[in-house]
């Protein structure tokens, strides 16, 4: 039994150490730009961000990198989120959708979030206030500038990343050959989707110990609040109910979820982060859009309801696009959905299959 249970161990240490080494490592760096202008008029004496990114790049016969995909995060997110099990082992590895030999992966912080040129790293509320279009140019300038890439085989974007992805695809709309947005809209953010959002900001800055952003320790009681409405925002409904089916499971599951984020968090960094969503709206454009589209969305996403019935407005609109809506299911994980590669991988095979040039 001794030898068995040895045994047993011994291969159980084998496999965590095999899983452990098929993670990928990413390699990571800063690209840094000086005097970046912002689309409001004000500038960056500096904008620096940082990435990550698999893989190596491959050029074709005009020298140009073609194999590059650019992956971006949600709002409070960083690229690293991508390294995730759920996401990085379901397209990364050997003869999955982005197999890394195949594909350079690059993840990058975006401005404002990470370990890019944000608040917190001194300015505080005197950083000057950025939008998406801000941050989509930031991408493009580390793209051009920083790695040498001026296309791209494919852009996959996640809830604010999602947004990006529509600013992109009408900006540079020859930069990517096939776009996957997930979790969100391309139209501005009204109704109840920019009330949680004004609410969240509201209880940072009413918070007296934000006093002006300048404050010596963070205000909790704001970012509690902001924790609070996060948690709804992300919120799966079945699942939730399913998995918190008692009074006190609830509470125990709240107090932990705060516990673990608030000590996580910077005030001003998050009303940045929430707040860069003002200047978005691309619904007047979306016949600008050439590349081909798979755009997810999924029926327990509380940020983006579809009883609004908006994708039936915009998709026609839109010249190759296919959509798709993830059913709602005790198994569902609300507007995270997009970070579950299992729910959407056969669609973004389809799309690179259906983008692959003759």
């Amino acid at each position: 039994m001794r030898r068995l249970l040895a045994t047993v161990c011994g291969l159980a240490a084998l496999l965590l150490s095999s899983a452990a080494l098929a993670q990928p490592v990413p390699a990571e760096g800063d690209f840094r730009a000086a005097d970046f202008a912002l689309a409001g008029g004000q500038r960056l004496a500096e904008l620096r961000i940082h990435y990550r990114t698999l893989g190596e790049p491959r050029r074709g016969a005009d020298g140009r990198v073609e194999n590059a995909v650019l992956l971006l995060h949600g709002t409070g997110g960083t690229g690293a989120q991508f390294l995730s099990p759920q996401f990085a082992g379901e397209l990364f590895g050997p003869g999955q959708p982005l197999d890394t030999a195949r594909y350079f992966i690059i993840m990058p912080d975006n401005l404002g979030h990470g370990g890019s040129t944000k608040p917190s790293d001194g300015m505080r509320a005197r950083f000057p206030e950025y939008g998406y279009a801000d941050m989509v140019e930031a991408q493009r300038r580390l793209l051009v500038d920083g790695l040498g890439v001026d296309r791209l085989r494919l852009i996959m974007g996640t809830s604010m990343g999602c947004m990006h992805i529509f600013v992109w695809a009408e900006t540079h709309p020859d930069f990517a050959r096939a776009l996957m947005p997930m979790a969100c809209q391309p139209t501005a953010i009204v109704g109840r989707n920019r009330l949680w959002r004004s609410m969240l900001k509201d209880a940072i800055r009413s918070d007296p110990a934000w006093a002006g952003g300048d404050y010596a320790a963070q205000p909790v009681e704001g970012l509690r609040t902001a924790v609070d409405l996060l948690l709804l925002a992300g919120s799966a409904p079945m699942a939730m109910q399913q998995d918190l089916p008692t009074p006190v499971a609830v509470d125990e599951w709240l107090a932990a979820q705060q516990a673990r984020r608030i000590p996580a968090l910077d005030a001003n960094d998050l009303w940045y982060q929430v707040n860069a969503s003002h200047d978005y709206d691309p619904s007047a454009r979306l016949e600008a859009i050439s590349a081909p589209v798979t755009w997810i969305n999924s029926a327990d996403d509380f940020i983006n309801p579809p009883e609004l019935g908006l994708a039936e407005q915009f998709v026609p609109r839109i010249a190759d696009v296919r959509y798709r809506l993830i059913p709602n299911s005790a198994g569902g994980k609300g507007h995270g959905t997009h970070t579950w590669a299992t729910f959407w991988k056969d669609d973004l095979i389809e799309l690179l299959a259906r983008s692959e040039r003759p």
